[in-house]
């Protein structure tokens, strides 16, 4: 059975900075849904202080055990798309996209740049259906109070 895909574009952006140190900052600024295969970045927005590039032909599949990753996006207040990337030269390079919580945070936990936008509503509908269909939270475990456990059983808890 063929996985959930849909092809999305991300827009990274260059902004100037007031700063000693530094005199731009990258960022992904949005992605939005495109068929547009993978192909060379195109510059969408080109004015004093910032930049704006266009990266086409991302995938973004739904996988069935990242689930409960999708359920803790879609359920919060402010849905996310991650994105990986990295800079390569003077340009930041967008490499990879997903919509779980767990693994933007395993990307974040192994070092990569990861930065979150928000997710489209187009894009929200379509994972919130995905996880109706594949996800159902475990039930909570009822913890018993202490002072129902035995006095020589609370050792160790």
């Amino acid at each position: 059975m063929k996985k959930p895909t849909k092809t999305l574009a991300v827009i990274m952006q260059r902004r100037a900075l007031q700063n000693r140190w530094q005199n731009e900052a990258w960022e992904p600024w949005s992605v939005l849904e495109s068929e547009e295969p993978e192909g060379a970045a195109r510059l969408l927005v080109d004015e004093p202080g910032i930049a704006q590039w266009l990266h086409p032909g991302f995938e973004l599949t739904l996988h069935r055990d990242e689930a409960e990753g999708y359920y803790m996006n879609v359920s919060a207040d402010e849905p996310r798309v991650f994105v990986l990337w990295r800079m390569e030269g003077d340009r930041g390079i967008p490499l990879q996209v997903t919509a779980s919580y767990d693994e933007g945070g395993r990307w974040l936990d192994g070092g990569h740049s990861v930065d979150s936008v928000p997710m489209p509503p187009e894009i929200f509908a379509w994972v919130g259906e995905f996880v109706e269909m594949n996800y159902r939270p475990e039930p909570k475990q009822r913890i018993k109070p202490r002072s129902f456990v035995h006095p020589k059983d609370r050792v160790g808890r």
